[in-house]
């Protein structure tokens, strides 16, 4: 759960007007929290400085729930 809401968090800071409150594990980037190619690349770099990891090393990431999956594997 601390996992999640860092995350969340994070994409709040990336574009302030999402709902945290709304995102779940199938919530899609770009369909559902509306994140564009600039929003996902801040994203990105954000998470992958926070966690010291390379979010798209085993392919694209599109879900909030793919992103715990990864941190949480690693």
């Amino acid at each position: 759960m601390i996992l999640e809401n860092s995350i969340k968090n994070i994409i709040k800071e990336v574009n302030e007007e999402i709902n945290i409150e709304t995102i779940n594990n199938k919530s899609h980037l770009k369909n559902d929290l509306g994140l564009d190619s600039y929003n996902l690349a801040l994203l990105t770099v954000k998470i992958e400085d926070e966690y010291e990891i390379d979010i798209f090393e085993d392919g694209i990431v599109t879900t909030f729930g793919e992103i715990i999956k990864i941190l949480n594997n690693k």
